[in-house]
């Protein structure tokens, strides 16, 4: 990239915080209003939270209630992230536990509360199952020969990764999914980044996964209650739209470069997404 091209993208990006003011130079005005608030932390999981960020995420659990949103299966999200104080939702918000305790026995994870009791989990699309595997079969066999795709079974949502799929080959990979969902009537297709998702036709995202755990925590209804949601792919533009609508709480997209977003505030990168739960969690204990 040349310097012209270089200072084209930075003016850009500058003009895009106008909109969309970083969350870290506006935390202490964003942290005012948030006084005599329940605050409720959300966090979509790849693109937004690093490796290394996992002891900040349980310090913001341990004040706040806090929850994860991934796209991947609620069991790979706590794989990666392995703490029992929080709410996992995986496949876009289709697989909701409450903070559990993990345990490994007879060769399966079984989820289970403080108590030892089996967690009850919110599972809408359970009916999907035979035919996500009927889907995951078929594109198998149809992309075996398109080279860099990936297939990931994400429980209730089925990912095509093309991160390493030729511009050559898309076409033909784009064409070949379009086919196969259209097969499946009670599916959609929709695009993430570098990733087609296929979910089953139903009324729910992250939004509405957003939505029912502000009910389950009792804050449905409630005026002092204050959810931030930090995401950075078109799938959490649901969550930002929730936000919008109830016309209360901060939703932050992370992205270093301008995009089209439902989000009033951003953060330029994971790095700044753990300063930022960092600044969250002194603030709540300083206040305590």
């Amino acid at each position: 990239m040349g310097l012209a091209e270089l200072s084209m993208n930075e003016n850009g990006y500058r003009s895009w915080l106008k909109k969309h003011p970083s969350a870290l130079e506006t935390f202490d005005e964003m942290i005012v209003n948030a006084k005599g608030k329940k605050i409720v932390v959300f966090l979509d999981y790849d693109g937004t939270l690093s490796n290394i960020m996992r002891k900040v995420v349980g310090e913001v659990a341990r004040c706040f209630p806090t929850a994860i949103i991934s796209g991947r299966s609620r069991d790979k999200v706590y794989e990666f992230v392995q703490l029992d104080d929080l709410y996992y939702a995986g496949s876009h918000g289709l697989d909701i536990a409450a903070p559990f305790q993990c345990i490994y026995e007879l060769g399966h994870h079984q989820f289970v509360d403080k108590n030892g009791d089996e967690v009850a989990l919110f599972q809408p699309a359970q009916k999907y199952l035979p035919s996500i595997f009927k889907i995951l079969d078929v594109l198998k066999e149809e992309t075996r020969n398109i080279k860099g795709v990936m297939l990931e079974n994400n429980k209730f949502c089925v990912s095509v990764h093309f991160r390493h799929v030729s511009d050559k080959d898309f076409l033909l990979l784009d064409e070949l999914v379009k086919s196969v969902v259209d097969d499946f009537e009670e599916f959609r297709l929709s695009k993430g980044k570098k990733v087609f998702e296929i979910r089953p036709d139903i009324e729910w995202d992250k939004g509405h996964a957003l939505e029912y755990l502000l009910e389950t925590l009792g804050y449905g209804s409630s005026n002092d209650v204050l959810p931030i949601y930090i995401g950075d792919d078109r799938t959490d533009e649901d969550a930002f739209k929730v936000i919008k609508n109830r016309g209360n709480g901060y939703s932050i997209v992370v992205s270093s470069t301008p995009k089209e977003t439902m989000a009033v505030y951003s953060l330029w990168s994971p790095c700044e997404v753990k300063k930022f739960l960092s600044r969250l969690v002194n603030w709540k204990q300083s206040s305590s």
